[in-house]
């Protein structure tokens, strides 16, 4: 048994019908590597057996009593990959567009909450004989490295390796009784105050700091001060999905060009598609769009618990800049001082205060702040969310099947029904970008203008006179 912490147990509390708070992840295979040869049941029997003896594939939520305390995990004593492996085919001709609907109405459909938070849909018939893997992950069980890691226990450096990272040995605890979780909840409950008031005098000094850095000109960007688009609004749990590849080599070309980071040149990138498909609709804000960019803190996290080590920056994505460059490097001094500021807070910070999260008066709040339409009705905390996640650098194996490009899907939220999520696989950046359909129906209208930025920020940094921003 394990307690979920208090981040973790959060993304549950967020989920509503509409946000669903789950990570999906599209894996395009090309299955004539697999020994044998392709059959549903022989990946599906792969899979099995990587997964079997794997906490977070095989473990379910139970709750506490009269919810005084998160959820814990506890063994899933019944489990069934039938339940969790689905099979389907695209319909004829198999393409890009009949993917990414099939993918988007996958995406919108919650997870099983009686069962471990997981599940994958293989898809037959893309382009002809490739196979598509649809990943979903509930954010409760994963973040963006833990993710990566769990897709490790599935993935070898060739057809016939073993995976990367082995099945752990099998451990098979007892599961507690209503007692004990009731117990448990209301020790819990009694140790909150202790647990506040040693949080409140840092946090009352990390606000007297960021208000110093505020007036020097140094602090990251604020929340709440992003311009409304007509993707920041109440959102649906339909969704929709666009998928792009970028060379990663031209983006590491533009970073030592300019001096700046890979980083950098991404979310420059991002902010050159936004402009433009903005521009183009007739919506571009005079001010730049604001990001929301989680932060993996798992090197300098203190905590041991918790599938969730993430914090997050907020970040002007330079959407209010029309040359590519300056916009760039705009974004590297940006960038700098966000970082300078995320590291001048607690790394255990989101997750210490997310400890406080109440069960049921979290969930009831965002139930009323769906209801009410409250997104549509106060200032945009920030527009969309954007990640960058390091992945292979070599091309890696699913179960026998060799991974031709893996596209991240991240959640989306009521205020920000867009999120993008860039990936490095093997010498590529895969896109995926996801939104609520009702607020940006024709997302490849977006996701296609990423490698076309990319292509025009090259093209300047090739010409004469391209200098490094100042430090």
């Amino acid at each position: 048994m394990d307690r979920l912490s208090g981040l973790d147990a959060s993304f549950l509390y967020l989920e509503t019908p509409a946000q669903l708070m789950h990570v999906c992840g599209l894996l395009v295979l090309d299955v004539s590597t697999m020994p044998g040869g392709y059959g549903f049941e022989r990946l599906r029997a792969g899979i099995e057996g990587h997964v079997r003896d794997v906490p977070a594939f095989t473990r379910r939520l139970r709750r506490v009593p009269l919810g005084l305390d998160h959820p814990v995990w506890v063994r899933d004593r019944s489990f069934d990959i039938e339940r969790h492996v689905h099979r389907l085919a695209l319909p004829t001709p198999g393409g890009y567009r009949e993917l990414t609907e099939l993918a988007g109405h996958l995406a919108g459909l919650p997870l099983d909450r009686s069962r471990p938070l997981w599940e994958m849909w293989v898809i037959e018939g893309y382009e002809g004989d490739k196979v598509v893997v649809l990943s979903k992950m509930h954010h409760a069980t994963v973040d963006g490295v833990s993710g990566a890691n769990l897709i490790s226990h599935l993935c070898a450096l060739s057809a016939t390796d073993a995976p990367l990272a082995p099945a752990p040995r099998a451990t098979h605890g007892r599961e507690p009784g209503p007692a004990e979780l009731l117990g448990r909840g209301v020790l819990s409950t009694a140790t909150r105050p202790l647990q506040l008031a040693r949080l409140v005098s840092p946090s009352a000094t990390l606000v007297t700091r960021t208000v110093g850095r505020a007036r020097n000109g140094t602090a990251m960007a604020a929340p709440l001060t992003a311009p409304r688009t007509s993707f920041n609004g109440t959102i649906t749990s339909h969704r929709s999905i666009g998928l792009a590849d970028m060379d990663l080599e031209q983006v590491r070309a533009v970073k030592r060009a300019t001096g700046t980071t890979v980083n950098d040149v991404v979310l420059a990138v991002a902010g050159g598609a936004l402009r433009s498909y903005l521009l183009d609709r007739g919506e571009l804000p005079t001010d730049s769009l604001l990001a929301t960019v989680p932060v993996s803190v798992r090197s300098s996290s203190r905590r041991s618990d918790g599938a969730n080590k993430v914090s997050a920056l907020f970040t002007r994505l330079g959407t209010d800049i029309e040359d590519p460059l300056e916009r760039v490097r705009d974004l590297a001094v940006r960038n700098r001082h966000a970082k300078d500021h995320h590291n001048a807070i607690s790394a255990d910070s989101l997750q210490d205060w997310a400890e406080f999260a109440a069960p049921r008066t979290f969930g009831l709040a965002v139930r009323a702040y769906a209801g009410l339409r409250l997104a549509e009705k106060h200032p945009v905390v920030h527009n969309l969310v954007i990640s960058n996640v390091p992945g292979p650098p070599v091309p890696l194996y699913f179960v026998g099947a060799r991974i031709e490009a893996l596209y991240p899907l991240g959640p989306v939220f009521h205020g920000a029904g867009l999120n993008i999520t860039v990936m490095s696989n093997a010498g590529e950046l895969h896109v995926g970008v996801i939104a609520c359909r009702e607020s940006m129906p024709d997302v490849d209208d977006l996701v296609q203008r990423f490698p076309a930025a990319l292509d025009e920020l090259a093209g300047l940094v090739d010409g004469p006179g391209v200098t490094a921003p100042a430090r």
